[in-house]
């Protein structure tokens, strides 16, 4: 068992991702002068990921799934290996912090001792996240406001170009001004984009692990507002960098992919938003799916996605 950092990755058939992932991260925890261990938790791949992994990188532990457990629940696999349990207890055995990073990532040098460092000297630090960029070097939104209703406005309803292109990149719909990133000072957000979430060992001890109804996406929101709820505070860490590709294991199946997100939505509405916001945030989606189905252009796989959504908004549990 590690003492200071164990590091966790979810992987669902992109072996080649995930070897370049192991490679540059594991360069840079060798320079980072801590104590650290890697899990990778293979979703039943088809393409050898867990194989591969053995061959190329054998002090890296792998736990094969035996089925796609989506996000959260992989990386519930890693975290129990490490002696936590689902309900919040005691684990002085554990590691230091708990580092979960996607598999479509490139670790920078010194990416991680930067998160590190951060998470202990922090006020109330308990989640930090790196800041991240897309594989041509842009700017990535690495952090985000809690969901609220403008979201979804923003998101599935009409506007002219202009004010959307304004709205998209406002704290409106979620976002944090680049300004923020750019002074390179950790400063406090809501939560971090799931691709990389640093956890302090007693966050863990307190609030439990990811909870496995969702099985892919909004699982870091829910967790993060518990964390938030248990008195600590995350951060974005815009000197920790970190390339990520985006999106390449659900871009794989794009209309189970939508379905997931707002099977996901729905269930963090549920959960979270007190009774008068849920209803509005269901209507509001409800139509603007609606609205979507007009779309000539979209394919059949598409359309039957939409209208997924649609029934499931209508879903009481």
């Amino acid at each position: 068992m590690p003492r200071d950092l164990a590091v966790i990755l979810v992987t669902w058939n992109v072996r080649d991702l995930v070897l370049d992932a192991l490679r540059t991260l594991i360069a840079d925890l060798e320079s980072s002068g801590l104590d650290t261990g890697v899990w990778v938790v293979d979703n039943q791949s088809s393409d050898g990921t867990a194989q591969a992994i053995r061959e190329a990188f054998p002090a890296v532990n792998v736990i094969e799934a035996g089925a796609n457990l989506g996000f959260g629940a992989g990386n519930n696999a890693a975290i129990r290996a490490l002696g936590f349990k689902d309900q919040p207890t005691p684990n002085p055995d554990g590691p230091r912090a708990v580092f979960l990073l996607n598999p479509d990532t490139r670790t920078q040098s010194g990416a991680i001792r930067t998160l590190y460092d951060a998470l202990f000297a922090l006020p109330q630090a308990g989640l930090v996240g790196a800041q991240l960029s897309y594989e041509d070097g842009g700017f990535q939104h690495s952090a985000f406001h809690f969901p609220g209703l403008l979201q979804l406005l923003i998101e599935l309803y009409p506007l002219p170009a202009r004010l959307h292109n304004r709205l998209y990149e406002s704290s409106l719909n979620g976002r944090y001004p680049r300004a923020l990133y750019q002074v390179g000072k950790p400063f406090p957000v809501d939560h971090p984009l799931g691709a990389t979430m640093m956890l302090r060992r007693e966050v863990i001890e307190q609030t439990g692990m990811f909870d496995e109804q969702f099985f892919m996406y909004c699982e870091e929101i829910d967790w993060a507002l518990r964390i938030q709820q248990a008195g600590w505070q995350a951060y974005a860490v815009p000197n920790a960098r970190i390339e990520h590709l985006e999106a390449r294991s659900s871009t794989q199946v794009r209309p189970r992919s939508l379905v997931n997100l707002w099977t996901s939505r729905f269930k963090l509405f549920r959960k979270h938003y007190p009774a008068w916001k849920r209803t509005l945030a269901l209507w509001l989606a409800r139509i603007g799916m609606r609205l979507k189905l007009w779309d000539a252009t979209i394919t059949p796989e598409v359309r039957e996605a939409y209208q997924r959504i649609v029934a499931l908004s209508y879903e009481k549990s």
